[in-house]
């Protein structure tokens, strides 16, 4: 449907002129009766008056194939699934071609839907993907294919949630930027599960370096832990092209508990710039992998005290750092407050680069657990940093604590002008005074300026301000809570009617007595499932599992007694398992004050197992006893092609009893030598083991974890756990145990796999 500018004639009559108009052949207005700026007025309102509105993925087609500058191309309400959508036109600068929503966010494209803009001054407005993912390798790309670019376009007022592919190992982007002088600006993407940077500007081909592209005002809502590599929220060109000038600039955009990986921002390009960020509880760092010459500036890095969240991770030659503000980062190592690495002599393009000509100033680092200078020193990353500069910071480490650690000869960085709340290593004392209490600036505290040291002026940005204002942004509810409370008596199949009907955080309450379950319950949702009285609810099923996660599935079993005696007599059974095609979404599972007896039918029975390529953010057992099982407890342990790709993040047992268990409590495996992941963590404490493992079998079977804490416990007639090292610099604990009536300094046989060069 098309709409002349009939507005147009009108005025121009008004004004005592004839003019000569067709929209086909453009406008000509005689210049001798309009006065220059009422005649610019009227061309830009003509220009824009024709819409086009279209109902159809084949009348989009149409409207694209006959689109002129200033036309507005409106896709109707509603959804449009496997839509293929091809932006291909040509807009001028002042005038446009728009592609929109009738309402914004209120076209959705779901199922197999994408994408792709080419040409030159085109903006894209106002829809949603959910529901579905891409078919190709981008959800949308500022290219038709590597012969079409965009230039000078804009993607603006999108949503993406949760539009990810099911299997988490296949990779993709939500965004590829390519061409030049483009922007991706007041948007919304969360929830991406998948591998494969939420956000990436290619550098592939010279009509894409030098870009100019700015990504802004954006909401980067939460990234769960993938779990291997590349989970970057942002990644700014590639190894390959590193010494390449991007010019790209990431300024105004909120990162909300965006945890895929080590690098939430992965910069492997030169020249670009990144101010004025917000990294809210966001775990890992901004890091500068590749690349020189970047600016980071006016950048708030709050970690509310979560594990692993870090600031800004410094590689490479003439980085500067000034004018941020770090708070509250309780990450060590990689996940640093800063960070600033040994590079490799004479370094290949695809490692680390020698800092060299750092400049780190101005900036204040309050409540933070570590600084640290020379990470990853050793055989290999032997060059230290040179011709840098670390002056005029503030400096106030987590409860007091100094927060420097140099693992390297520090002397080719220059401290000058500093201030600390503590003291600081001897090595770069006389690079700072000691001051014990700082001056407190606006509502939230902040340490203010002091003699020309520490970060000034306003930082980051507001969440509000960022995204759009029609979609909803995260909330920091548990998965467990804001659902129904439903009562459930016992009874044949009763507990598996109820979980049919699941909504998220639903609460199924069971009155005491005996349940028997003859069919797999299918949890796509996250529920709580606990007895009316503790202790009083038995629990009994005759397939070989009785609940299956899949898409968001996650569990919280409490004061529930589970009986495998009915189970069907063959191997691979499993109270919990995760479904063989699960998909990309992360599990949770939480076990309190629950009993587990009689998983002895036949061999191979375990409590949870997971699929290849599942993951479970966390599982908890507190409280918890059990008894004859066969398999693996907890069977963690299908990932083994060495890429990295693991089952669990944490696995944290506390005050529990383990007695009588044929094979390992926990298997746990995670392959390869990639450096980009936090975990697998794994945490016994407070518990007592009895009769665990038959034959050699240890006490827990740990490949590839890098924290391991096994302390506080009794153990009688079981063998110690195994550990096998395989990269990065692990912590491991397993002191302070009780066995066989004797204290133990050590109760774990290690194996390092680690390459010594």
């Amino acid at each position: 449907m098309y709409r002349t500018g009939t507005a147009i004639a009108v005025a121009l009559a008004a004004l005592g002129g004839c003019a000569a108009y067709e929209r086909n052949a453009g406008v000509e207005i005689q210049k001798s009766e309009l006065q220059a700026e009422l005649q610019a007025e009227l061309q830009a309102e003509l220009q824009a008056e024709r819409i086009v509105r279209v109902e159809s993925q084949k009348g989009f087609e149409e409207a694209v194939k006959h689109a002129m500058p200033g036309d507005r191309i409106v896709l109707a309400n509603g959804e449009w699934a496997d839509f293929d959508a091809v932006f291909d036109a040509q807009g001028t600068a002042d005038s446009p071609i728009h592609m929109v929503a009738e309402t914004s966010g209120k076209v959705i494209f779901t199922g197999q839907s994408s994408l792709r803009l080419a040409g030159n001054h085109l903006v894209a407005s106002g829809f949603v993907f959910r529901d579905g993912y891409t078919p190709r390798s981008e959800v949308i790309s500022f290219r038709r294919d590597s012969e079409s670019l965009a230039n000078n376009s804009r993607v603006t007022n999108m949503v993406i949630d949760g539009f990810s592919n099911p299997d988490r190992t296949q990779r993709d982007l939500w965004v590829g930027m390519y061409g030049r002088n483009n922007a991706f600006e007041f948007n919304h993407l969360a929830g991406k599960t998948n591998a494969g940077p939420t956000l990436a500007v290619r550098l592939n081909t010279e009509d894409s370096q030098n870009n100019g592209h700015r990504i802004a005002n954006n909401y980067f809502g939460p990234r769960p832990v993938l779990g291997s590599n590349g989970g970057e929220t942002i990644r700014i060109g590639t190894s390959h092209y590193s010494l390449t000038h991007s010019g790209t600039i990431v300024e105004h955009n909120y990162f909300d508990r965006c945890s895929g990986e080590v690098e939430i921002i992965s910069n492997k390009s030169g020249g670009n710039v990144y101010r004025g960020n917000t990294f809210y509880a966001s775990r890992g760092t901004l890091t500068l992998r590749h690349g020189n010459g970047t600016l980071i500036e006016g950048n708030l890095f709050d970690g509310a005290g979560e594990p692993y969240t870090g600031g800004v991770r410094v590689i490479n030659a003439d980085q500067t750092i000034r004018n941020n503000y770090f708070v509250d980062l309780a990450g060590t190592r990689f996940s640093g407050a800063l960070v600033v690495m040994n590079g490799v002599p004479n370094s290949p393009i695809n490692r680390y680069h020698q800092v060299d000509g750092a400049v780190i100033k101005n900036n204040t680092f309050e409540r933070v657990s570590a600084i640290e200078l020379g990470e990853g020193s050793d055989a290999e990353r032997s060059a230290v940093p040179v011709n840098s500069s670390f002056r005029e910071n503030i400096v106030t480490g987590n409860s007091g604590a100094d927060p420097f650690n140099l693992h390297d000869d520090m002397s080719g960085i220059a401290f000058e002008g500093n201030l600390s709340g503590t003291a600081v290593p001897a090595a770069i004392s006389d690079g700072f005074r000691l001051v014990e209490n700082f001056a407190r600036l606006g509502s939230q505290g902040r340490i203010g300026a002091t003699d020309g040291a520490g970060a000034s002026g306003s930082f980051g940005i507001a969440k509000a301000e960022t995204g759009v204002s029609w979609y909803a942004k995260a909330d920091y509810r548990s998965p467990f809570e804001g659902g129904r409370s439903i009562n459930v008596d016992p009874g044949t199949d009763n507990l598996h009617v109820a979980l049919r009907d699941a909504k998220a955080g639903d609460r199924f309450v069971l009155e005491p007595g005996k349940y028997f379950e003859t069919r797999i319950s299918r949890l796509s949702v996250p529920v709580t499932i606990e007895a009316a009285e503790p202790g009083s609810v038995s629990i009994s099923f005759e397939r070989p599992r009785l609940f299956e996660l899949t898409d968001n599935g996650g569990l919280e079993l409490v004061g529930l007694i589970f009986s495998g005696r009915a189970a069907p007599d063959g191997s691979g059974n499993s109270l919990i398992a995760t479904s063989s095609g699960d998909g990309s979404n992360n599990h949770l599972l939480h076990i309190r004050q629950s009993r587990f007896e009689d998983f002895d039918v036949n061999k191979g029975f375990s409590v949870v197992s997971a699929s290849k390529g599942a993951f479970f953010d966390r599982i908890d057992v507190t409280g918890s006893h059990f008894t004859d099982i066969t398999g693996p407890v907890f069977k963690l342990d299908t990932e083994t092609d060495d890429f990295g790709i693991y089952n669990a993040e944490y696995l944290t047992i506390t005050n529990s009893s383990f007695e009588r268990i044929s094979a390992s409590v926990a298997s746990v495996y995670r392959g390869g030598t990639d450096e980009s992941t936090f975990g697998p963590h794994v945490s016994v404490t407070g518990s007592r083991f009895n009769a665990v493992g038959s034959g050699s079998a240890p006490l827990m079977q740990l490949h590839g974890a890098q924290l391991v804490t096994v302390t506080g416990n009794t153990i009688t007639e079981s063998q110690p756990a195994h550990v096998t090292i395989t990269t990065g610099k692990p912590a491991i604990d397993t002191s302070g145990n009780e066995v066989d009536g004797k204290s133990a300094a050590s109760f774990s046989d290690i194996v390092d796999l680690r390459v010594k060069k």
